[in-house]
Formats: structure tokens, C-alpha cells, sequence
């Protein structure tokens, strides 16, 4: 059983924004985990304590997630992947000071491989858990069914509409919906705690957090994993839930074939999040990798 132990979270203020991470452990190599879209550091806690035991293990919530700001889009702040990598950047200065590896998963893979390609001299290291392949990218909309690349233009047209998009947001963000996308996400369904629901429910009641959701939800460009894998100088890896629904396993083993990547790894029986659904399986490989370089 992983233990999931840990102390209340720190504060630190980015752009004077305050932002929230945890840490576990003080000796050995350095390792920033990055969640993906709508979930926060929580959503690392079942690693954190595990990788704590060898290294210094710090988990933050991006910049319009979890329980950290929520600044006004465009107004106040830019939440693109140059946005986020900026972030992550700044953190391993400011709070670690010293070179770090990083874990991302879903779009937390394109944040920790944009920040790796922006500061070359920080990273040692990228470990790439089931990235998000942004399959609704305006360049890749010419490759969709031509129902799909309509619907899709349409559907962000509609909720640019503030009074429609705040509407289609409160539907999403609700307890029971919530569930029901994780047990689409998770393929081992007694991993969608009532625990897990709720780490991920309370940040959506907090003012701006609709915002930030129709802003991503807007955001059809920036970096693919394509454009960020030729560009890594440190190694990458990749592991990956056989049974994703959302980013299927044949799609990602193309991320593979790339030169900075040293292996493919699949995880049998696993989705989309295998931080969380599957720790005891993920925690000694990721040691192992990390400990190895």
C-alpha cells in the first residue's frame, strides 16, 4: 500500500501570483512532477512520499490549477504552454537551485518538454507519462473526419460565448460528472476515490477557474510533442497506459521512434493517469530511471 502522507502544501509567489507545491525528501537528485489539465500536486501523492525516500521530490500546481491563482486569461496572464514552462523554469531556480529532473503527465508532458527545450542547462532529464498528443490542434484538424474538425470549430465558437461557456463549465464541474470522466480516464475504477473527486471538485469552485477552463479550452496552438522531442539535449522516456481512451497507446509509441528518447515503456492494464491509478507500478520505475542517470 503507498502511503500518502503529507504535510500541508508551501507557498510560493511567481509574477506575484500565489502558487502552491509540495516536497518530500532533502537528499539526493532533484525531481519537479507536473500534473495535466485540471488536476493539482494532490494528484502526485501517492509518488511523492515514495520518490521522497531518495530524492528531493517537489510537486506544483501550475498557474490557474488546484489551489493556486487564477488570474484573469489575457488580462492578467497568458495560460499557454510558454506560460507554464516559464513557471517551472522559475520554480527550479528560485526554490531548488539546482539542476532537476522533470515528470509530466498529459499536458504536464508538452510543460516539463517546453521547459527542458527553453533552459537546456536546468534539466537533466524528462520522463513523459502518457502526454496529451493535442489531437484537436488546428494543425492536425485537417486529418480529423470533416463532422469532427466542424464540430470542433463550432464548439469553441459557441463557448467563446461567456454566458454559454460559463454555463457548459458549471455542468462539468460537478461531483458526479467529475467521477464519471475519471472512470473514463482510469481503467482500474477502484482508483476514482470519493478522496480523488474531491481534490479535483473543490479547486473548480474558486473564482476564475471557468475562465481558465474556456481559455484552455480555446487554445488551439503552441508546441506539439513533435515540435519539443527533436529539440530535448537531455534524454526523455516514455511510459504509457495501454488502455488510455483518450491518448491511445499506438498514436504515442510514434513519440518512441524519436532520437532523445531512450525507451518506450507500456504499462498493461493501466489509463490515461498511471501516477494515480497504478503507483506501485509506476514509483520503481520511475526511481529506477531517475537514479540511473
Amino acid at each position: 500500500m503507498t502511503s500518502t502522507v503529507l504535510q500541508k502544501s508551501k507557498t510560493w509567489y511567481w509574477r506575484g501570483f500565489p502558487i502552491q507545491y509540495q516536497q518530500s525528501g532533502e537528499t539526493g537528485p532533484a525531481v519537479i512532477l507536473v500534473h495535466g489539465f485540471g488536476a493539482c500536486w494532490q494528484h502526485w501523492r501517492k509518488n511523492l512520499p515514495v520518490l521522497g525516500q531518495e530524492c528531493r521530490c517537489y510537486a506544483l500546481d501550475l498557474i490557474g490549477f488546484g489551489t493556486s491563482a487564477k488570474p484573469k486569461p489575457q488580462v492578467e496572464i497568458e495560460y499557454t504552454f510558454e506560460t507554464w514552462a516559464a513557471q517551472v523554469i522559475d520554480f527550479c531556480k528560485e526554490i531548488i537551485g539546482d539542476q532537476a529532473f522533470l515528470v509530466g503527465n498529459s499536458i504536464g508532458a508538452i510543460v516539463v518538454m517546453q521547459a527542458a527545450v527553453n533552459a537546456p542547462e536546468l534539466f537533466k532529464g524528462v520522463v513523459i507519462l502518457n502526454c496529451s498528443l493535442r489531437l484537436l490542434h488546428e494543425s492536425k484538424r485537417a486529418s480529423l473526419p470533416w463532422y469532427r474538425r466542424i464540430g470542433t470549430s463550432i464548439l469553441q465558437k459557441v463557448l467563446s460565448n461567456k454566458t454559454i461557456g460559463y454555463f457548459f463549465f458549471g455542468r462539468l464541474a460537478k461531483p458526479k460528472v467529475i467521477r464519471n470522466i475519471l472512470k473514463q480516464a482510469y481503467h482500474q475504477k477502484e482508483a476514482v476515490t470519493d478522496e480523488l473527486v474531491e481534490l479535483l471538485y473543490q479547486p473548480s469552485l474558486d473564482q476564475g477557474a471557468a475562465d481558465v477552463f474556456l481559455a484552455f479550452t480555446a487554445y488551439a496552438q503552441g508546441p506539439l510533442a513533435t515540435d519539443l522531442l527533436p529539440l530535448l539535449s537531455c534524454p526523455a522516456v516514455i511510459f504509457w497506459g495501454t488502455e488510455d481512451p483518450w491518448e491511445p497507446i499506438e498514436l504515442g509509441r510514434e513519440l518512441g521512434k524519436y532520437s532523445t528518447v531512450e525507451d518506450f515503456i507500456p504499462l498493461e492494464g493501466v489509463g490515461h493517469c498511471p501516477q494515480d491509478e497504478a503507483p506501485d507500478l509506476v514509483n520503481p520505475l520511475l526511481l529506477n530511471w531517475i537514479l540511473s542517470h
